[in-house]
């Protein structure tokens, strides 16, 4: 009887600090974006590549949340940037209270972008705003075209649509088209790009994507 009183109070106070961290993010400058897959989608390989291509010196951090582990952190730990590993013990999602503890001994006037590896999950982290710009969906062609229609939330709230391991499409079978289709009829304007953490493919369009984001983000304060 008391379940949905008990979860809009939840997320009301997720929102509220939130909304606080994106008032943050937005005085400080700071593009953050909110990763969000199933378990195995390649997350964690796609935001090395991305940390890769970084040169020394970027005003970036990365938090990543998983229930258990700090294997994650340790991956992306050795780019050089700073990365803190977010462990939920047993919540199958971030919240916005996680990632403020989380950012409370970081100074934001030294950061222009945040990236949040959010836990494998694609149901749970749809409804938990971080203060982030953009929700950005990784869907790996492991996994079925049909995750759109099955998981329209998480499609429906992402500015940008991921498809990612297209080095192995002529192993695997997944109708990359039927996919794009599936996405777009939940959300038409969604973003889409192919890439393949593996073999390179597409990390040049995906770093242009994001290098253009962070370009139209206001700058705020900063040191």
């Amino acid at each position: 009887m008391n379940r949905i009183p008990l979860e809009r109070k939840v997320l009301s106070e997720n929102d509220r600090i939130a909304g606080d961290l994106r008032r943050a993010f937005q005085a400080h400058g700071i593009l953050c974006l909110n990763f969000i897959s199933s378990p195995g989608s390649g997350k964690t390989s796609l935001l090395e590549r991305t940390l890769e291509a970084f040169p020394a010196g970027t005003r970036v951090a990365l938090l990543t949340g998983d229930i258990q582990t700090d294997n994650d952190a340790r991956r992306l730990a050795r780019f050089g940037f700073p990365v803190r590993q977010v462990t939920t013990a047993g919540a199958c999602h971030l919240d916005a209270r996680m990632v403020e503890q989380h950012l409370q001994e970081w100074d934001l006037a030294k950061l222009d972008l945040l990236l949040v590896e959010n836990v494998g999950n694609l149901v749970c982290p749809t409804s938990y705003d971080l203060g982030e710009a953009a929700k950005i969906v990784v869907l790996s062609v492991t996994e079925g075209e049909d995750k759109p229609l099955k998981y329209p939330g998480i499609f429906r709230k992402s500015e940008l649509m991921i498809l990612n391991k297209t080095d192995l499409l002529p192993y695997v079978p997944f109708d990359l088209p039927a996919a794009c289709e599936n996405a777009r009829s939940i959300h038409p304007e969604i973003e889409i790009l192919e890439l393949s953490c593996q073999t390179g493919a597409g990390l040049d369009a995906w770093m242009r994507w994001l290098r253009a984001r962070m370009e139209a983000t206001p700058a705020g304060e900063r040191e």
